[in-house]
């Protein structure tokens, strides 16, 4: 049986006896002992660390993660960190950020803040960075500290509450210029049906020659070109005066099933010249009824529809979809496989005066005016799209009480 080795063995028994193996014992309790305060120190602060409700990233300068806190392993959903790279884990890159707040930070040895957007569980999230250094005992950069937080949710409130504001002020502009247009369009367009009215007598007096028959005609197609423009201004006007606030809102009880097969059925003399099929109707009966003005539900709709159509360009599909979610939301999406929409277009679809059609067809009123009807009954308007394979704008309007 092998003896084991002791401590006086090593040392001689000369020396234990002059007192030197007790010294050696204390100086391993003393160390012992300093390593479990450093462990517990360890602890506290990774603790810490873990109770702070903001990603901690240590990484090195060539962008290797050295630790992490608790909280990174479930944002990102990794399970290790070792030997891997910062921009590898957070962005999925084979490279360095080109706006990197780490490499500012080793650079400058200062402070350094950014905002980043991060794609996490198929959407984008912003995070505010704080890139600290790390120095060594001479000053310099050894590591970098980041500091990430999750400002998605703030970003988000901040845009609606912009835009918010932003449509209010229209409102207030578009009541005050719809209302002084109304005026002058009033005085042209009753004059023109004045004019209209006389002209048969007008006929009568200008005799059968050749030419007045020409001068007569012209006067008739002037004529109805003013009433038809004067109409399409009261569109257009009626428009701009959804952006203004109502006095007396009257919402009833409306079955939104019924509503867009009205439309649809409005729709027939354009629809008829497309293939069959080209618009499909996927509409749950067991959906409760919204509350809401039902000319201007169907506007939105209506809007939606055309704007479809106008994307597929009789070669696609466009499907409507109606569903009941989460026990209060009434959903009305508006599917097509058109064109789609670039994504630097998407930010300001419902931006008044925004379009992308040629000049001449279309002023930019339409989608603006969708918003404002649905956020003026409670509910949201959203897109998705991607060029060339289409989009799907979703209405979210909350169901009637009774």
């Amino acid at each position: 049986m092998q003896k084991t080795t002791k401590l006086e063995d090593l040392i001689g028994l000369g020396h234990t006896k002059l007192g030197f193996f007790g010294e050696v014992q204390k100086k391993v309790q003393e160390l012992q002992a300093s390593n479990r305060e450093l462990e517990k120190k360890r602890q506290e602060i990774q603790a810490i660390l873990d109770g702070i409700t903001d990603v901690i990233v240590v990484v090195t300068p060539d962008y290797r993660i050295q630790s992490v806190n608790q909280l990174f392993h479930s944002v990102f959903n990794v399970n290790t960190t070792e030997n891997m790279l910062c921009h590898k884990v957070l962005r999925g890159r084979k490279h360095p950020c080109p706006e990197c707040p780490m490499q500012k930070a080793l650079e400058t040895n200062s402070l350094n803040r950014g905002l980043s957007i991060i794609p996490l569980n198929g959407k984008n999230s912003h995070f505010e960075i704080t890139a600290s250094p790390l120095r060594d005992k001479n000053g310099h950069p050894e590591s970098v500290l980041l500091l990430m937080r999750d400002v998605t949710m703030e970003k988000e409130y901040e845009a609606k509450y912009l835009y918010t504001e932003k449509m209010a002020t229209i409102g207030l502009l578009a009541a005050g210029v719809a209302h002084e247009i109304n005026n002058p369009l009033a005085a042209i367009s009753g004059f023109a049906e004045g004019i209209k009215r006389r002209m048969p007598a007008l006929d009568k007096c200008m005799g059968s020659s050749q030419s007045c028959r020409i001068l007569a005609d012209d006067f008739h197609e002037y004529i109805d070109t003013i009433l038809t423009e004067c109409n399409r201004c009261r569109e257009i006007v009626k428009n701009l005066l959804t952006f203004s606030p109502r006095k007396q809102p009257e919402f009833l009880a409306i079955d939104i099933n019924d509503l867009i097969e009205d439309i649809v059925k409005l729709l027939h003399h354009k629809l008829k010249h497309l293939p069959p099929g080209t618009v499909k109707l996927d509409l749950d009966r067991s959906i409760p009824y919204v509350r809401g003005i039902s000319a201007e539900l169907k506007q939105v709709i209506l809007n939606l529809i055309l704007n479809a159509l106008d994307a597929i360009k009789s070669k696609g599909a466009i499907s409507i979809h109606t569903r009941f979610k989460k026990d209060r939301w009434i959903i009305i999406s508006v599917q097509d496989t058109g064109c789609g929409i670039p994504e630097k277009n998407i930010q300001h679809l419902f931006e008044p005066f925004f379009t992308t059609k040629p000049v001449g067809q279309g002023i930019g009123v339409g989608l603006s005016t969708c918003y404002n009807i649905i956020h003026q009954h409670d509910g949201e308007i959203n897109v998705i799209s991607q060029e060339g394979k289409g989009s799907t704008f979703e209405v979210k309007l909350p169901h009637s009480c009774d």
